[in-house]
């Protein structure tokens, strides 16, 4: 199986850094694609960045939790709080989410604006995913794909890590606990993303190192990079941790842009000849196969 390397920044819109950052990394370094907060406090500078990057591919970063939601409080009072923001007890709302059917409901209206929003901006949708991995949910996944259709989703990211790299984090024991309690999710999610006809990636990097992705693991993930489609996601700006927001007080946001920008991670790439793009160039080169 052959290679193929997306390198998305994420959160882009949420702050005014970041969406600096992915027009430098974009302009000048290895990213090839970024995924949007339509809700975000800097998404409008961010949609203007992006209309003016013609080699960046732009996805829909669904927030659900820790972010703004795009509908007020009054259409969706058991989803969000009086700021309009969603909470962080992934797991309790989780349990909400698949057991109250009311519940559901108001989540089906926040997906369809926020699918409506990233449409408004006239961007071309190049994938879907969620912020903090919550579409790995059964539920949220179900209604990405469902409503996604009707604005032609076609690629969703599947947050499976190697467990060499997930044993960064938390150690060998940590690593391959972890491996084993989302295999089943992850094994769901695979199925239902095939049965749908959606593209998706093999292995993503930056989920155990996330907020710390420098130049010295890029460099690594390069050199070890499995066959078939890899994504790895990072959280580039040109500030760092709390300046951009209080949950990522440990990131290292200059790092990671310093990593994208790095002359050393360009030629790894160039030199192990990996071709580079996002997952709408996978979805064109499947339907220019099917033409054949």
């Amino acid at each position: 199986m052959k290679k193929f390397l997306i390198v998305t920044a994420d959160d882009f819109g949420l702050h005014a850094a970041i969406n600096e950052a992915v027009e430098q990394a974009s302009r000048a370094g290895v990213l090839t694609a970024a995924s949007l907060m339509v809700a975000a406090p800097a998404a409008a500078d961010a949609i203007r960045r992006a209309r003016e990057l013609p080699d960046l591919r732009v996805g829909l970063h669904v927030v659900l939790a820790d972010g703004w939601s795009v509908l007020p409080r009054g259409l969706i009072p058991a989803l969000v709080d009086e700021t309009g923001r969603f909470g962080g007890r992934m797991f309790l709302d989780g349990l909400r989410y698949f057991a109250l059917p009311a519940v559901r409901r108001q989540l089906a209206a926040e997906i369809r604006a926020q699918f409506q929003a990233f449409a408004r901006t006239g961007l071309v949708l190049d994938h879907v995913n969620a912020h903090k991995h919550f579409h790995l949910h059964p539920s949220l996944l179900e209604m990405l794909l469902r409503i996604g259709r009707e604005f032609g989703v076609r690629a969703v990211r599947v947050p499976r890590e190697p467990v060499w790299f997930a044993m960064r984090a938390g150690g060998p024991l940590a690593g391959s606990v972890g491996a084993a309690l989302f295999a089943p999710w992850l094994a769901l999610m695979r199925r239902r993303l095939r049965a749908a006809g959606i593209v998706h990636n093999d292995q993503v990097f930056g989920i155990a190192c996330s907020g710390s992705m420098g130049e010295a693991r890029l460099l690594e993930i390069v050199a070890r990079l499995p066959p078939g489609v890899t994504e790895i996601y990072l959280h580039p700006a040109t500030e760092s941790g709390a300046a951009i927001a209080a949950s990522m007080s440990a990131y290292r946001h200059c790092d990671e842009l310093a990593a994208l920008l790095s002359p050393r991670v360009r030629a790894a790439i160039a030199q192990a000849d990996i071709p580079c793009g996002g997952y709408r160039d996978l979805v064109e080169a499947r339907e220019q196969r099917r033409a054949a």
